[in-house]
């Protein structure tokens, strides 16, 4: 008998490359990137720019040297950087702002993790004030993880980096899940490209790559990117093989992803019909957050999706995160649908 597959809503990571692929990484030309000799990377690097229309890109083993490489870029030692409380880099990158870049974090509480102009501004440091650190950075996240995939459109990221700019700080944009935010929005990556300093975008979460991030911005910026991704031991060799999984990514897999927010919106009406789920934010993308009831503990729950062959993450007290992706398909979510209306508190 055929053992049913296990159903992985922990994470959009979790996917494997597709056949068409590893076709693609397979064939792929290419050569040492540390001497800058690798064409699939160039391919990639100059797609990934003009995308978002900058002048040049960088690729990056992950979505955290990426975003870690962006925090160096625009500051300097002992400078602070305005983000929300929700943000990626304060939870998920192990203390990375102030090891790596030497940098506070002012987080401020925004809209499940969007800020308006007003937040920003009410957080600037007097800059001749030396007892305070120098606001340096507005750091922003689209989508936002921690904010159950919600999204900013390219108006509401607009208003808050033309007040950044005008007082003179630099802009970066935390885009791992950009693309889920467009498909929502509407918007051109260009336009956002327009808004920022630099922005950051993850090939193996909802593209379905099996590992790299990009960061663009202007020629001198990515310039000296690659000289702190050389520090930060990033460099590659044949990278090539990786970068080809991510230009795949690009051209097939970004149209689709309409399909994994109708998923996850499936999800969210049976959680909504259940009695064990005490509060469950707006699903706007492909990811899900809900909170249980006290007399359904987190582990117990979390132990019968196992049983049943579905995988959820703990995030949080009382707290599951589901997120649909490229693996995930239509009789899957109706699985689950049947299963959580079995659960009992």
């Amino acid at each position: 008998m055929t053992k049913e597959p296990i159903i992985d809503l922990r994470s959009d990571t979790v996917t494997k490359p597709t056949p068409g692929m590893l076709e693609a990484m397979f064939s792929a030309e290419v050569g040492d990137d540390v001497f800058g000799e690798d064409p699939t990377v160039r391919r990639l690097e100059e797609r990934s720019a003009r995308i978002f229309g900058k002048e040049a890109a960088l690729f990056c083993p992950s979505g955290t040297m990426a975003n870690q490489i962006a925090l160096r870029l625009h500051t300097e030692l002992q400078d602070e950087v305005i983000c929300d409380k929700l943000a990626h880099i304060y939870y998920y990158e192990g203390g990375g702002p102030a090891a790596n870049s030497g940098v506070s974090l002012r987080m401020v509480e925004g809209d499940r993790g969007r800020l308006t102009p007003e937040l920003v501004r009410q957080n600037i440091n007097d800059p001749d004030n030396y007892h305070l650190p120098r606001t340096r950075l507005v750091w922003l996240e689209n989508t936002s993880n921690k904010g159950g995939g919600s999204y900013y459109d390219v108006n509401g990221m607009r208003a808050v980096t033309d007040l950044a700019r005008s007082y003179g700080l630099s802009t970066h944009l935390n885009g791992a899940r950009i693309f889920h935010a467009l498909t929502e929005s509407g918007d051109q990556p260009q336009a956002v490209g327009a808004c920022f300093d630099s922005v950051t975008f993850c090939l193996s979460k909802g593209l379905g790559a099996p590992i790299g991030s990009m960061i663009v911005g202007s020629r001198e910026l990515m310039n000296k990117a690659k000289r702190i991704r050389k520090v930060f031991g990033g460099n590659m060799r044949q990278a090539g093989f990786l970068a080809a999984a991510g230009l795949y990514a690009l051209d097939h897999h970004v149209d689709r992803l309409k399909e994994d927010h109708q998923r996850a919106r499936r999800i969210a009406e049976a959680l909504h019909a259940v009695p064990y789920v005490e509060s469950l934010l707006p699903v706007d993308t492909n990811l899900l957050v809900f909170r249980l009831v006290p007399t359904l503990p987190l582990e117990v729950f979390l132990r019968k999706l196992e049983e049943a062959g579905i995988r959820a993450v703990k995030f949080g007290e009382q707290t599951v995160r589901m997120v649909t992706h490229l693996d995930i398909q239509d009789w899957m979510i109706e699985r689950v649908v049947k299963v959580l209306g079995s659960i009992r508190s």
